[in-house]
């Protein structure tokens, strides 16, 4: 068995395609189970290690079957298909000892060859971070990510219902320069959208996100221990399910990322006065 630490994921090879890792209870969302962008980071981190994987992260898409708790966590990995540059692999997340699938993933790995530049979109106008206040946390608010990730936010937060979704924030790590596995993890770093339409009324939770990592690991690189730029919004919900879609800029205007995310919401449970 091997060992390897990479900031807060340290995973051991337990065989073929088998691995585990300890979450840290850091990782916890309020409601106790795992944040979902750490889920994220580890399938990246999970593939970076695995000796058979080629290539880069260039996309990954994620199912949340089930609540993955704090603790003792087994990973299985598969690789479905190899190619000259693009490889496409399986990972599952479970609680150590079971058979339950928390997160189930589809990665697709790449060879990243040099071709042409090209660019539609476009970043949009923000003023430098450090003209905005960082948020003080109490303890126990540090959640989604918070304890991983420094927000400065511009527009959009809190959330508010309301007829606007969009929200424009600047994030940096807090564990150290960004890298593939830190910028998954900060796909999933933003409120839901549902909140922007009903408020604090509804619980939610995510059934599936997708993570396009256009950016090169060297593009990533050069980020180091700067701000990105997010910018979130939502285009629907109804009969329980609402969407968001993000983008991810480095400060010069290089597009790093995009994702787009299928919620899951229903009314808060009401307690009956006594």
């Amino acid at each position: 068995m091997t060992s390897t630490q990479t900031d807060d994921i340290a995973l051991t090879a337990a065989g073929p395609g088998r691995w585990t890792t300890l979450a840290g209870t850091q990782w916890r969302n309020p409601g106790g189970g795992l944040w979902g962008g750490y889920a994220i980071g580890l399938c990246i981190r999970v593939l970076e290690a695995e000796p058979e994987a080629v290539g880069e992260a260039l996309s990954l898409t994620l199912t949340y079957a089930a609540g993955l708790p704090a603790g003792a966590l087994d990973i299985r990995t598969r690789r479905l298909r190899q190619g000259g540059s693009i490889g496409v692999w399986e990972v599952e997340v479970l609680p150590a000892g079971s058979e339950q699938v928390g997160v189930h993933a589809i990665v697709t790995l790449a060879r990243r060859p040099n071709t042409p530049d090209f660019a539609f979109a476009a970043m949009p106008a923000a003023p430098d971070p450090e003209t905005l206040p960082s948020p003080v946390w109490g303890g126990g608010s540090e959640h989604y990510g918070a304890a991983a990730f420094e927000r400065r936010s511009l527009e959009g937060f809190p959330p508010q219902a309301g007829g606007d979704s969009r929200s424009l924030a600047w994030v940096r790590s807090r564990r150290g320069p960004l890298d593939k596995a830190l910028l998954g993890m900060i796909t999933d770093n933003s409120a839901p959208r549902v909140f922007y339409a009903l408020g604090p009324t509804v619980m939610t939770t995510t059934l599936s996100l997708t993570a396009y990592l256009h950016a090169t690991v060297d593009e990533i690189a050069a980020v180091g221990d700067d701000f990105i730029l997010v910018e979130c919004e939502g285009r629907v919900g109804g009969g329980g399910a609402s969407d968001e879609r993000s983008s991810y800029w480095r400060r010069d205007g290089k597009l790093l990322a995009t994702s787009e995310q299928l919620a899951w919401y229903r009314p808060m449970a009401r307690t009956a006065p006594e």
